[in-house]
């Protein structure tokens, strides 16, 4: 099976103040499979979060090239990226982003009315993106009304939107209580498995690294497989 997202060589480096190089990442190489999640962990700084963005398309790297659903991530127009990065990649972050002036239903219906999805079949979408994550009483509701759990479950359901070949996702559960954390990991096992998506997370939680495939501890700008044990803090 061919791998949903590819990194190859990938370096991300930033002029210091004493005009010397800082390499944040060195030399990264990645690959992930449909239904596989895979934890990055490591310390604050390490440069997670650089890494997420270069292989969503978010940011350039200094050297080498990103592959995402069998696409080239460099080259192409801005147009372009944007597109893809509609079509084939869904972000989580740990604070969820929602549109607060509109319900969950039309927060989730955003990415699908981008990508040119008549009306109706975007909200028919929605609604079961949103019945999936255990919201389906929940729709009509603006984020204020919801809680922090409801929301992001509401981000996780905008992420799946437009059926993308890999979620992306930033400290998840980090603002959340221990129990919708825990109902969030569950969420995330089930739907890797059920709809076949690759996932990377970055995360310091345990729990939700322990869910994971393959955990990757991100040390010294570059990538080595870890105990889960050992490598969050």
């Amino acid at each position: 099976m061919a791998p949903v997202l590819e990194a190859h060589d990938l370096w991300k480096s930033y002029r210091g103040g004493d005009g010397g190089l800082l390499h944040i990442l060195s030399g990264i190489d990645l690959s992930i499979s449909r239904g596989e999640m895979v934890a990055v962990v490591g310390a604050s700084g390490a440069g997670k979060s650089t890494l997420l963005h270069l292989l969503g398309a978010l940011d350039q790297p200094t050297k080498g090239f990103v592959v995402l659903a069998g696409q080239p991530v460099q080259g192409g127009s801005d147009e372009a990226l944007a597109k893809l990065r509609n079509q084939a990649v869904g972000f989580v972050f740990q604070f969820h982003h929602l549109l607060r002036e509109f319900s969950a239903l039309e927060n989730v219906m955003m990415p699908l009315r981008i990508s040119g999805m008549e009306d109706r079949a975007a909200r028919s979408r929605a609604e079961e993106l949103l019945a999936r994550v255990g919201l389906s009483g929940r729709m009509l509701h603006r984020p204020a009304e919801l809680s922090g759990g409801e929301q992001q479950r509401t981000a996780v359901a905008r992420a799946l939107a437009t059926d993308p070949a890999v979620i992306l996702a930033d400290e998840p559960t980090g603002n959340l209580d221990q129990a919708n954390a825990e109902r969030l990991h569950e969420l995330f096992v089930e739907l890797v498995r059920d709809m076949e998506i690759g996932m990377v997370v970055v995360t310091h939680n345990r729990s939700l690294a322990g869910r994971a495939h393959r955990v990757l501890l991100l040390e010294s700008g570059r990538l080595v497989t870890t105990d889960v044990r050992e490598g969050v803090a």
